[in-house]
């Protein structure tokens, strides 16, 4: 359960960035600085005390979340440069990987009630200070602090600041420095990444509420703490808990990114995606440089809502957000993504291109060496050659369940039931061991290799789950799954009316075109004149809807 969580926590949480990206072609040079761009280093904490490095850590996140109200700067995200806190690196070969015109590097403490801050602005491209200043400040005065050097910082650097991004960077979170001290406590917890700070993380927060029942952005963390608690899970446990800390923290701020985000995951969590859509956008609408938010909407429209233009255009708007280091596992992960992005929607050689560089970074992301075995299949159509891929990476982590379902999936697509058998039978006892949420969409392939194995009861029981999943499945992919259900029991009628409100359908996959003719669910239906009709045209519309995407994003700039 550790490795999935991590990596959903991982992908979700949007802790990826994404490179930079030319226009008219994805192509890995990268593109000039952007003259108005800037890292915020991890701050060193200059006292001895360990405990004082939450303070020093929130100090540094304010500045950073001050800078990325401004819309007219580019920030880079914590993630991009939380690798440099024990790892000194030059300036100039932190510009080299990061590709921005400045950086703020800071130190401070905390001595009895003031707070004692340097902070440094520097050039880039000379290594040049262009600005330093000591600041000692009483604890009270804490965010007029933090907003001071914000400004400063975005005066320096001549940077156009509209009245209602004043208006946000000088709005205190909270007049009760103690709540403050419970919420920097358990942020720096939040920040850990891992379901063990996920729980530590809670309490502070709840203490900070205790001493402040107004304090929205600690309302918002709890919120979020239970949301990545609850992911993944076949029982749903934090919903409740949930919507009343995210009514709490719309109740006390109704623009802030955090609580429009918490309310998001609230809907999403009770899979009412459709009301998630106004709270993520207004989210971003209020905080444009914040990568967390710009990547769960692309998360979002990956997997909760799936719709292969949106999945892509946030994923390429995340470029511009983001630098990321060039030698980091991290770094895996963004061309894992933006890869994954590409090959939905048919850009089948930029995929392949991408996902070479992401196992070139990483040769052990088994995510990526999954992904490189679908895009090779995309593009030599060969079984033999996806399902060794397959069973090459399963093998290097017998624990991954995302893995072993795809083989038994590739098996079943073989019509070699005997042997999907064995992958999907370890799938089902694993993920009924663990009580996870995962992959029901399988259980129609798995209930046919259970019947095919003469285990009659199992596979009825699966059929029937299958169908139960399709009801209440609310993506654009119903129909199709609806389709698939009727064309197996030999609906015919039934299972044409479905194929055709897909056909209807836009942004679907590029995977549905790849897999609908050969799926042994559709084997009674499959010669049939009006399904022959019915699949080209979804390919027709795909394509067409493929250049259609293109042209829209070469005019963004985005691909």
């Amino acid at each position: 359960m550790s490795t999935v969580f991590i990596v959903l926590l991982l992908i979700v949480v949007a802790v990826l960035v994404y490179p930079k990206i030319f226009k008219n072609s994805v192509v890995e040079n990268r593109t000039p600085k952007l003259e108005k761009s800037i890292a915020v280093l991890p701050f060193i904490n200059d006292s001895n005390d360990a405990e004082n490095v939450y303070i020093v850590n929130g100090v540094m996140e304010s500045i950073l979340n001050n800078l990325q109200q401004i819309e007219d700067l580019s920030v880079i995200s914590r993630t991009s440069v939380e690798k440099y806190r024990n790892n000194p690196v030059s300036i100039p070969e932190i510009s080299k990987e990061l590709d921005v015109s400045y950086f703020v590097e800071g130190s401070g403490q905390k001595i009895g009630n003031e707070i004692l801050l340097n902070i440094q602005l520097i050039e880039a491209a000379t290594d040049k200070h262009l600005w330093s200043q000591q600041f000692k400040r009483d604890a009270k005065d804490i965010f007029a602090l933090q907003q001071e050097v914000a400004k400063q910082i975005a005066d320096k650097i001549e940077v156009i600041i509209t009245p209602e991004e004043i208006a946000r960077i000088e709005k205190v979170p909270t007049e009760n420095l103690t709540a403050y001290d419970y919420f920097l406590r358990g942020k720096n917890l939040l920040f850990e990444g891992n379901r063990e700070g996920l729980l530590e993380s809670i309490p502070y927060f709840k203490k900070a509420i205790e001493y402040d029942n107004e304090f929205s952005l600690a309302y918002a963390d709890v919120a979020i703490a239970y949301f990545y608690l609850d992911a993944l899970q076949a029982e749903k446990v934090y919903s409740e808990q949930i919507k009343e800390y995210a009514d709490k923290a719309l109740l006390y701020d109704s623009k802030s990114p955090q609580s429009l985000l918490s309310k998001a995951l609230y809907y999403m969590n009770v899979e009412e995606y459709e009301l998630a859509v106004p709270y993520l956008e207004k989210a971003l609408e209020y905080n444009p440089n914040e990568a967390f938010v710009i990547n769960t909407l692309s998360n979002f429209y990956a997997q909760y809502k799936p719709d292969t233009e949106k999945y892509l255009h946030y994923a390429l708007k995340g470029v511009q957000l983001n630098i990321a280091a060039y030698d980091s596992v991290t770094t895996s992960f963004i061309y894992l993504h933006l890869s994954n992005a590409l090959a939905q929607s048919g850009f089948v050689p930029e995929a392949e291109k991408y996902i070479n560089k992401s196992l070139d970074y990483s040769p052990e992301n088994l995510f990526s060496e999954y992904l490189k075995a679908y895009i090779l299949y995309a593009k030599n159509k060969n079984f033999e050659e996806t399902k060794d891929l397959l069973i090459t990476a399963y093998n290097k982590d017998l624990s991954r369940m995302d893995i072993l379902q795809e083989i038994g999936k590739m098996y079943y697509y073989m019509r070699d039931y005997k042997n999907s058998f064995t992958y999907y039978s370890k799938f089902i006892e694993m993920k009924e061991a663990q009580q996870l949420s995962i992959y029901d969409s399988e259980y129609g392939k798995i209930s046919i290799v259970y019947d095919k194995m003469g285990m009659k009861p199992e596979a009825e029981r699966y059929f029937n789950a299958y169908f139960e999943y399709a009801k209440e499945d609310e993506s654009l992919y119903k129909d199709l799954t609806l389709a698939a259900y009727y064309a197996h029991i030999g609906d015919t009628e039934q299972s044409l009316e479905y194929l055709k409100l897909f056909s209807e359908e836009d942004n679907y996959h590029y995977w549905t075109l790849l897999f609908l003719e050969i799926d042994p669910m559709v084997d009674k239906v499959k010669d049939i004149a009006e399904f022959k009709r019915l699949v080209k045209k979804i390919k027709t519309k795909f394509w067409k809807k493929h250049d259609e995407i293109q042209a829209s994003l070469e005019k963004e700039g985005l691909l």
